[in-house]
């Protein structure tokens, strides 16, 4: 693992210390895709039942961050059925659906979640790290999943043929043991620090709340501006240069864009 990912500072996975409020939510989550993918009526009631009458008194910020995650990771929104606010319904967001193109797959909140576990165990997570993290949203290999279908095949191949992600085998594991790290298009259109931001969502907290994965993230931040600002000044310099330099592209690298 690069250097400075180890210690005892390095928070843990994704949902690994979550507030009682916070693992209610997720349970919300899990019954509401459940729901979904049955095409079954989501009641109030019903999800007063899970919330259970001891954490009635906060329902309005378990459904909020329900609501929230939903959206962040799922591209769905939770929408009130009717004026009473008994039933609800989730809607697939506007722009948010593809199938891996330009804009992205509808699921790229769970990719920037899966990038920012992989820079959490210090750019590279094993695959068990990874499953254990999904299963926490209710993701299971071999179990059809209502907006990824077939989990282990979206993970292990299409993220793969994307390049979000690259599953590569450790070598020397025996029994052999997989992981996985940043592919080259995340590197080329994310950054550490807006993963981080959606890791700090997805914990109901703030990317500072992480001070080593922030620090990393900062360094990335200021050389990816000290190699824009350096090819700014080579592209000036060869337009003064005259015909001499007409026709020679930027040796300098300019730095990757941001959004996947």
């Amino acid at each position: 693992r690069e250097q400075g990912a180890e210690g005892p500072a390095a928070p843990p996975a994704p949902g690994a210390r979550k507030d009682p409020l916070s693992r209610k939510a997720d349970m919300l989550v899990r019954f509401l895709l459940e729901r979904h993918a049955s095409k079954e009526p989501i009641t109030r009631a019903a999800l007063l039942k899970i919330v259970s009458r001891k954490y009635e008194a906060h329902w309005a910020e378990i459904l909020r961050r329900t609501s929230e995650r939903l959206q962040l990771l799922f591209g769905l929104e939770l929408r009130e059925g009717d004026a009473g606010g008994r039933a609800y319904e989730l809607v697939s967001k506007p722009g948010l659906e593809g199938d891996g193109g330009d804009k992205g797959p509808p699921k790229s909140g769970l990719v920037m979640a899966l990038l920012g576990v992989i820079f959490m165990k210090g750019n590279r997570a094993s695959e068990e790290e990874v499953w254990e993290f999904l299963n926490v949203l209710g993701v299971y290999a071999g179990r059809r999943h209502p907006i990824f279908g077939e989990p282990r095949k979206f993970i292990t191949q299409d993220l793969v043929r994307q390049k979000y992600l690259e599953y590569r085998h450790v070598p020397g594991s025996k029994p052999q043991r997989y992981e996985f790290l940043w592919g080259p298009r995340a590197r080329a259109h994310t950054s550490k620090m807006e993963v981080l931001q959606v890791l700090a969502k997805i914990n109901d907290t703030v990317p500072s709340c992480f001070p080593q994965l922030y620090q990393e993230a900062l360094l990335e931040e200021a050389a990816r501006e000290s190699s824009t600002d350096a090819a700014t000044e080579a592209s000036a310099g060869e337009a003064a240069g005259g015909p001499s330099g007409a026709g020679e592209p930027s040796r300098a690298r300019v730095g990757p864009g941001r959004p996947i």
